[in-house]
């Protein structure tokens, strides 16, 4: 039988293939000994047994008992928000009747401004300053109103500051105008407080009000000039080039941040610059007062 079986597996092979290799690599008993199948090895499956389950979590109430505990009882916690409440309460009723001095200070310095305004239409100085000094009177009596309030609320000066700093800003600006205009020379800070009728124990003055109020007043500077130039007054310039470039020296030597009080001191120069040039128009143009060459040594040059 395997005879037969060889002579057919040649037979076949011929038919297939005419021209054998003799080095054919296969032969019959290659072919009958390649497995047919490969057995497969399975591991066994594992007989361990699982781990235990986690314990419950421990029961509601427990947590909510601990949560009570952590937390203050109800009673206290009602009684310092009631305390909060109350003192809101009073810090509102209080701001209220801050502002409420602070907006009578506005509208006597609006009157007192719009008085000093008639000073650019070459209105005589005297009269203009009479009708701007009955202000003056107004609100050193609300300046005491702002006292008595604030005595309710001891240490507590600059937590209700803002309240009135901007009203007192400009009031200061316009006190050291007309004191500028009677005398030539700038308004001291205790000047002002004693204009206010302020007291330094009690109530003051705050340094940065009175400057900014300083710089306020020299924005005012540079069309008073131009408008007494325009009525003749040819002085006027050299008059307060000289008052600008001494105030201008005397802040250099602050070491100002850059805040508020920085900006305005800076709008100062700008200020100093426009008189500068009206004062040069009256120089070449030959308008300036005769013999003021020596007061003028004293007014250095801006760059």
């Amino acid at each position: 039988m395997k005879s037969a079986f060889r002579n057919a597996y040649f037979t076949l092979s011929r038919s297939l293939n005419p021209n054998p290799s003799p080095n054919f690599p296969f032969s019959l008993h290659t072919i009958s000994a390649i497995p047919l199948f490969h057995s497969r090895i399975f591991r066994p499956l594992s007989t361990a047994t699982p781990p235990p389950p986690p314990p419950p979590p421990p029961p509601y109430s427990s947590m909510a008992d601990g949560a009570a505990h952590a937390l203050p009882p109800s009673s206290s916690l009602e009684k310092q928000f009631e305390d909060f409440r109350h003192q809101l309460d009073e810090s509102g009723s209080l701001r209220e009747r801050i502002r409420a001095v602070a907006m009578e200070i506005e509208s006597a310095t609006r009157l007192m401004h719009a008085n000093l305004l008639l000073v650019h239409q070459s209105r005589p100085i005297p009269e203009v300053l009479e009708k701007a000094k009955v202000q003056i009177e107004v609100l050193k009596e609300l300046y005491s109103q702002l006292v008595e309030v604030l005595r309710e609320c001891q240490g507590h000066y600059y937590r209700y500051h803002g309240d009135w700093r901007s009203e007192t800003q400009t009031v200061v600006s316009l006190l050291a105008f007309m004191h500028w205009l009677e005398t030539g020379i700038l308004l001291m800070h205790n000047e002002a407080e004693e204009k206010l009728g302020l007291n330094t124990s009690e109530f003051g003055l705050d340094i940065e009000d009175y400057l900014i109020g300083v710089c306020f007043m020299s924005n005012e500077l540079p069309r008073y000039v131009v408008n007494q130039v325009t009525a003749g007054d040819y002085d006027c310039p050299r008059k307060v080039l000289k008052f600008l470039t001494d105030l201008h020296a005397a802040f250099r030597m602050l070491n100002l941040r850059n805040d508020f009080l920085r900006k305005k001191f800076d709008g100062m120069k700008y200020d100093l610059r426009r008189v500068e040039e009206v004062y040069y128009d009256v120089k070449i143009r030959g308008l300036a007062v005769n013999g003021d060459s020596k007061e003028d040594q004293g007014i250095p040059g801006q760059s």
